[in-house]
């Protein structure tokens, strides 16, 4: 009993760690497609991005063709605190609707 206990708290927090990382991945995901679109339509993707992204997230958009993509990575503790930060990276492509603004990315 008392060798399991240790074991059991392990495998809590590597699953706290694993709900957290997946929950930073929906919201980066959330992120580069609110991004994606904004590009899409001639607005400013990072700002965008901005409001929809976990904390400490960067955004990169970039545009190629009629193609607009944007990227989102978030640093992720680890509960515990002495592993290393997990990074999380979500990635939404757009096409470039007619009539956007060019050069407004």
């Amino acid at each position: 009993m008392a060798a399991g206990l240790p074991a059991l708290l392990l495998l809590l927090l590597a699953g706290l760690t694993a709900v957290n990382a997946v929950t930073a991945q929906a919201g980066c995901l959330h992120a580069a497609r609110e991004a994606a679109l904004a590009a899409a339509r001639g607005g400013d993707g990072s700002a965008a991005a901005g409001r929809a992204a976990p904390p400490g997230a960067s955004v990169t958009v970039s545009v190629d063709g009629n193609r607009v993509q944007a990227t989102v990575r978030a640093p992720v503790r680890t509960l515990g605190g002495r592993l290393p930060r997990v990074t999380v990276v979500a990635t939404a492509v757009a096409a470039v609707e007619p009539g956007a603004a060019e050069g407004s990315w």
